[in-house]
């Protein structure tokens, strides 16, 4: 579960568009009882954060800078470290949540994927340790969805197909910053070796 925060709700700082419609069928998932183990990261920025717009001299969120030799969007404040908006949305029952993972806790560093972050001064992507948690308790297939589609869960899901899991994003479970991109998404991950399935065609394999 990638980054269910009130910042990327409706309201909040970055907002998803429809990202609250995800709630409700996730909650439901969620109890269900389907998955063996449930993880999920949370946006934790300092306020002084390379990625936020605000932090850079006459750029205004969503533009792009060159960042370590990589494309960097700048965003607008957002999941700063102990504000409401960082908190997780109460709706899923977090009790049924075996780990949490911060990230983008370095000032220096965004960090899209839950398996590695985004470049670092030194050129490297270094991991959250998810990869081997997940290694450890010989998970070999996971399953992807929250927010953004276009950014965190894409890079999640390519990273853990790097990883050598078996992925699956669902699809109904994902709402992306730009919607328009939505089927570009779609197949870009199922290229990359992603199965890319709905809720309702969940419900069917796992029968």
């Amino acid at each position: 579960m990638v980054d269910v925060q009130h910042d990327f709700l409706p309201g909040g700082a970055l907002a998803v568009p429809d990202g609250d419609r995800i709630l409700a069928p996730l909650t439901q998932l969620m109890s269900s009882g389907t998955f063996s183990l449930i993880v999920a990261t949370q946006d934790w920025h300092p306020r002084q954060h390379i990625s936020f717009a605000s932090n850079h001299r006459s750029k205004n969120p969503m533009d792009r800078i060159m960042l370590y030799g990589h494309e960097q969007t700048l965003w607008p404040d957002h999941c700063i470290q102990g504000t409401q908006g960082a908190e997780l949305h109460p709706a899923p029952d977090w009790t049924k949540v075996a780990a949490i993972i911060r990230k983008a806790m370095d000032p220096a560093t965004d960090s899209y994927s839950a398996i590695r972050n985004n470049w670092n001064p030194h050129g490297v992507r270094p991991p959250t340790g998810l990869a081997g948690y997940l290694k450890n308790r010989r998970i070999e297939h996971v399953f992807v969805c929250g927010l953004a589609l276009d950014y965190c869960v894409k890079w999640t899901a390519e990273d853990a197909l790097d990883e050598g899991f078996e992925v699956t994003v669902i699809w109904d479970l994902c709402r992306a910053i730009d919607s328009s991109a939505s089927e570009y998404l779609r197949h870009d991950l199922s290229e990359r070796g992603a199965r890319v399935i709905t809720l309702a065609e969940l419900c069917e394999v796992l029968k």
